[in-house]
């Protein structure tokens, strides 16, 4: 089966080719193309898409705002930005976007993004999306919350998600805690479960609410 889309952009010309792009793919179906977030989320409902590529800015409701109200919805949110809006990025991810692809992708890259997103990954590498929340934070703190399902993490899972808001590979988090990556593997996708999160991108938005990471932070001796 197909990748089924719909792509939301206020501008025209960048909705119609981005969607020209993806519909032209054998293995990809856009299924609506809208203007606005609340057509997003009207899209969304009536068409059950596997990736909505969604303006992180759109007049009326704004993407994250859209994200935010999809959160229940099965579908995978890619957000496209422009340059310099690294301070959206924070709220973003808080939402619910699984990647992020400036506007002036490349055909290729658009295309593999949105299959790396439907696969259920996140776009941005763990380490990408650590740097962008200490620029989105730097200087005010993000809320610390309880995080549903953190008391129910065992001590190694509970250091497993601190070093994914740290940004760590699966490699460096074996030779952190001196286990094989499977073991870690098992450990994330655990801490994913607990904690109700979508993918790698999501721990490291739970590591900094949760008080486990702090922005500006310098790493602990040995990471």
């Amino acid at each position: 089966m197909g990748i089924r889309i719909v792509v939301a952009d206020d501008q025209e010309l960048v909705r119609g080719a981005f969607a020209m792009i993806l519909d032209n793919e054998p293995d990809m179906e856009v299924v609506a193309e809208v203007a606005d977030g609340a057509a997003a989320i009207a899209a969304v409902r009536e068409h059950a898409p596997d990736v909505l590529v969604l303006d992180i800015r759109m007049p009326g409701m704004d993407g994250i705002e859209a994200t935010r109200r999809l959160r229940g919805e099965p579908v995978r949110v890619l957000m496209l930005t422009t340059f310099g809006q690294d301070d959206y990025v924070y709220d973003a991810l808080r939402a619910g976007a699984s990647g992020f692809l400036l506007k002036d992708v490349r055909r290729a890259e658009l295309v593999q993004a949105v299959r790396v997103v439907a696969a259920g990954e996140s776009l941005l590498a763990p380490a990408v999306t650590t740097r962008l929340i200490e620029t989105a934070v730097r200087g005010q703190a993000p809320p610390v919350k309880p995080w549903t399902g953190l008391d129910r993490l065992t001590p190694r899972e509970h250091e497993a998600l601190r070093l994914l808001g740290r940004g760590l590979t699966n490699a460096e988090m074996a030779a952190t805690l001196v286990v094989s990556e499977h073991t870690v593997k098992t450990h994330v996708s655990s801490v994913l479960a607990k904690l109700g999160l979508r993918d790698r991108a999501q721990a490291v938005v739970a590591a900094y609410e949760s008080g486990l990471v702090v922005a500006g932070e310098p790493p602990p001796s040995g990471e």
